[in-house]
């Protein structure tokens, strides 16, 4: 329970910190890898590699096709009328499921009033599923928006590399501030200003029904995280991803991190789009030799892809085998 009110405080923008306590076992490998250390030719030959982009993709092909293919779903559903997966990701029906994003739920709830059967059940049936399935894994394996900016991201390192442009990163504790204030909004003035201007409700709605002029919101998000500030509506804004890390708090499937290999080269921090859940992996901030990755993080699996000594796994709890 610690644990997790730790890695509460730190999605709501509170500084990793040192662990006060580290385990003797951690302790002693940390202690090992002083004494013995590894073959560093081989490893900077592989960072080498890692540096060229040749490694592992499967992790990124994978949530790049399931993400896709979940949105297409919805297009050619309406399309071709099979009423199969009808709305939007924001509320739909899916195989006569009803499903209703939990955040967006309350701003119906507080601007408008309204609390409907189905908007509830919907609601209660998404907190299930992404409470078991990761809570923030919605954002890298579902959301839209999430895809675009990972693009943008892509085209935001190259003219970081090439100097053209400057990362402007903004204190984390900023989606705290805008979570409360798209709930205070909408309980005020009865409107729901965020999904106005939600680009995960956008974009979604752009695919299956046309492009309205609201595009040009999520156009301008873009250009943001391009050329100011690197993933700046996921990292600093969006209310969604707070509020299914909180669902993560409980889910059986985590990303862990595994000490003994480890050797703290820190390549995972460079592709992570919330780092701070890696804080883990520096030498000496790991508690165990065995550390659950906080709820912020958003289970895309590009830590697993890039790491060269596979000291980060994915794990199901109760199925996956300890080591």
């Amino acid at each position: 329970m610690k644990r997790i009110f730790q890695a509460l405080l730190i999605m709501l923008g509170q500084s990793p910190s040192k662990p006060s306590v580290i385990s003797e076992a951690a302790q002693r490998i940390y202690q090992e890898k002083q004494q013995q250390p590894k073959d560093i030719a081989a490893l900077k030959q592989e960072l080498t590699r890692i540096r060229q982009g040749q490694y592992s993709k499967k992790w990124r092909q994978r949530r790049w096709i399931t993400l896709i293919l979940i949105n297409l779903c919805f297009t050619f559903s309406f399309w071709l009328d099979l009423q199969l997966f009808e709305g939007s990701l924001i509320a739909s029906r899916v195989f006569g499921f009803h499903m209703a994003d939990p955040y967006s739920a309350m701003q119906v709830v507080l601007g408008f009033g309204l609390l409907s059967i189905n908007l509830t059940i919907g609601t209660v049936t998404v907190i299930i599923f992404w409470s078991l399935l990761g809570g923030r894994g919605f954002c890298s394996w579902v959301c839209p928006y999430h895809l675009l900016a990972e693009w943008a991201e892509i085209i935001h390192l190259k003219l970081v590399e090439k100097k053209s442009v400057t990362d402007h990163p903004f204190h984390r504790s900023s989606r705290l501030f805008f979570w409360l204030f798209f709930l205070i909004s909408a309980a005020l003035f009865n409107y729901g200003l965020f999904m106005t201007i939600n680009p995960v409700g956008i974009v979604s709605r752009a695919l299956i029904y046309g492009v309205g002029l609201s595009i040009l919101f999520v156009i301008f998000l873009l250009l943001i995280e391009i050329f100011y500030s690197r993933r700046a509506w996921c990292r600093y804004v969006c209310p969604m991803g707070l509020t299914y890390g909180l669902l993560g708090s409980v889910s059986p499937i985590k990303l862990t991190y595994h000490l003994p290999n480890c050797q703290h080269e820190g390549t995972c921090l460079k592709v992570c789009e919330v780092p701070h859940v890696l804080e883990c992996i520096k030498k000496g901030k790991a508690s165990d030799i065995k550390v659950p990755i906080g709820m912020d993080c958003t289970l895309c699996g590009a830590c697993v892809d890039i790491c060269p000594t596979q000291s980060l796994r994915f794990e199901i709890k109760g199925f996956t085998k300890s080591s």
